[in-house]
């Protein structure tokens, strides 16, 4: 069984985290390491290291949002970005060559939390800082920067089980959990059992590995097979991706209406899929302050500067220590709150989500 790591907050707001960190670092961009790295071909290097390009979030989100925040605070820093394309030896790879050239940081989205143990041990010894970027990594991290993953999962439990109104207690549903390797997959479904054990028939249970909605499609379409088109009251889908494949498979054996479907992410797609009809929920994680917020840990760490005055909390890491940490909080979607979450967060446009077969649907939601 794979080790839970709770997390143990001091602060959980996201804006007053965000806040906390950028006013410690720019009181640190002050001091003399800010002025050691800020000119004479020594500018500091940070890497950044995603785990793929199926989860659309992050290369079109927090990439961007990461660079654009480490810019603002050292115009000088150079940025080096690679994607692991979902393959673990990639990933190590593209750490030991990191390693190699000697950067001064490094922001982690691990594709394999365990995996990258051993690789993030050799970062500590050659004197990098890994920053574990919304996945717990193993290994001595330095930092960890991410949302309440156990509170995500208990959200989208939650509001499930509110969808399926009459149907509790005792109604049946699938679980489309996340790829188990994932630390945060394992707070999802802890956090939703959490909440529905007790409350409904888990007909069918499938871990993801990668993420992949193709996977999910696959797994669906299997579970309609074996329990019955018409015996699927809800389905619990850890993200929007494996959302998206459920809903595709259920659609495709003319399962109708659709049961109620979580997710997570507010990807376009899914908040589309949502004002149509065919998504309950999905759970906004808000990119900016978390990249605000890994961006700023991670040049504090390639400064030198102690993460304890960046962080607003702290976690457990695998082998026991407390690592600094900023942990944010996670927001539930659903169509009745598109306007007030999505779009005035500035994650999506109401041009943006309501495509021409939208426009009457989103006249019913409110946006316009």
């Amino acid at each position: 069984m794979k080790a839970r790591i709770h997390p143990t907050p001091r602060l959980r707001g996201a804006a007053a985290a965000v806040t906390a960190v950028s006013a410690a670092v720019a009181l640190a961009a002050c001091g003399p390491k800010a002025a050691d790295g800020s000119g004479g071909g020594d500018a500091p290097r940070i890497a950044v290291l995603l785990p793929d390009n199926t989860t659309a979030r992050w290369e079109t989100q927090d990439r961007p949002l990461l660079e654009k925040r480490i810019k603002e605070l050292c115009a000088d820093c150079v940025i080096e970005h690679v994607n692991a394309r979902g393959e673990v030896a990639v990933q190590q790879a593209q750490m030991d060559s990191m390693i190699t050239k000697g950067v001064d940081a490094i922001v982690l989205v691990a594709v394999d939390a365990r995996s990258l143990g051993a690789t993030v041990a050799q970062a500590q010894r050659a004197g990098i800082p890994v920053i574990a970027y919304d996945r717990l990594a193993h290994g001595p991290i330095s930092g960890y920067v991410s949302f309440d993953g156990v509170e995500v999962g208990r959200l989208q439990g939650r509001a499930l089980l509110r969808a399926m109104g009459d149907k509790v207690p005792g109604g049946q549903i699938v679980m489309m959990n996340g790829d188990p390797s994932d630390p945060n997959a394992v707070s999802f479904k802890e956090g939703a059992l959490s909440v529905l054990r007790g409350k409904v028939r888990i007909g069918k249970s499938y871990d993801t590995a990668q993420w992949r909605p193709e996977a999910a499609n696959t797994n669906m379409a299997a579970a309609l097979s074996s329990l019955g088109a018409d015996a699927v009251d809800g389905v619990y889908a850890a993200n929007d991706g494996l959302a998206a494949g459920s809903v595709s498979a259920l659609k495709a054996n003319k399962v109708a209406p659709l049961p109620p479907v979580t997710g997570q992410d507010a990807e376009l797609g899914a908040v589309r899929r949502i004002v149509g009809g065919d998504q309950y929920m999905t759970v906004l994680k808000q990119f900016e302050p978390e990249a605000s917020a890994g961006g700023t840990m991670a040049v504090a760490a390639a400064r030198g500067e102690r993460l304890t005055e960046t962080a607003t909390g702290e976690v457990r890491a695998s082998d026991g220590h407390s690592v600094p940490a900023v942990l944010l909080t996670p927001v539930p979607v659903t169509v009745d709150n598109i306007k007030e979450t999505v779009v005035k967060g500035g994650v999506h446009t109401i041009g943006q989500i309501c495509v021409p077969d939208l426009r009457a649907a989103c006249e019913r939601a409110g946006l316009t």
